[in-house]
């Protein structure tokens, strides 16, 4: 199955995040930032300068710098091209070859690229914690909390929060920094991340500390 085209849809605003189950808040000496699969293999079903994806990217970029200036860690997932069939396992089945062995493809596009100090983690499943060093990584910085952003809603990014939070680690997906393939996926997976394993929030209120 090839990845789909996605049709422009608006971004839930403040008004459609989902209540939390639990009184978790961000602290920036505690998370860490996972920029999900932004690559341009992954954003190329999207249409461009559209939302969801324009929007998302911007804020995301934010959420970089914000990220960034409070000396939070930021680490990227990033699939490698070419992979082969046994490296893909069942993902061949569902999603076929993957990315090409494409420097472009597998590239990050510049408004969200990785800078000196962000960390680079090669991912091989939906959740960036299979077969990686994740939570190790976060274990060694004494960080117990993920925000996460990127593509897609309720695949990787959702499954990413769920993997976290089956292992103590508490998740944060930003509604308004992930994109999906349509607008009603993006909101079911905020709903199931809300009501079973992460708090959902705005790029607002990560701002403004809240």
């Amino acid at each position: 199955m090839a990845l789909p085209r996605i049709s422009p849809y608006p971004l839930p605003g403040p008004d459609a995040i989902p209540a939390p189950k639990v009184p978790w808040r961000v602290d920036p000496d505690r998370a860490v930032l996972l920029a999900h699969d932004l690559q341009n293999h992954f954003l190329a079903a999207f249409t461009p300068a559209a939302p969801p994806l324009a929007p998302a990217l911007a804020n995301t970029a934010r959420l970089l710098q914000w990220a960034r200036g409070l000396g939070m860690p930021v680490v990227y997932s990033h699939q490698r091209g070419g992979q082969t069939p046994a490296e893909r396992g069942l993902q061949q089945d569902f999603w076929g070859p993957g990315l090409p062995a494409d420097a472009h493809a597998q590239a990050v596009p510049d408004i969200v690229a990785p800078v000196e100090g962000d960390t680079l983690l090669t991912k091989w499943k939906y959740s960036a914690f299979v077969r990686t060093d994740l939570a190790e990584q976060l274990a060694a910085a004494g960080r117990d909390q993920l925000v996460i952003v990127g593509v897609y809603a309720h695949i990787g990014v959702l499954m990413t929060a769920c993997d976290a939070w089956m292992r103590d680690i508490e998740a944060f997906v930003v509604a308004d920094a992930v994109a999906d393939f349509d607008e009603q996926r993006h909101h079911e997976a905020l709903r199931w991340a809300a009501e079973k394993c992460a708090v959902v929030v705005g790029t607002e209120q990560l701002l403004e500390g809240k």
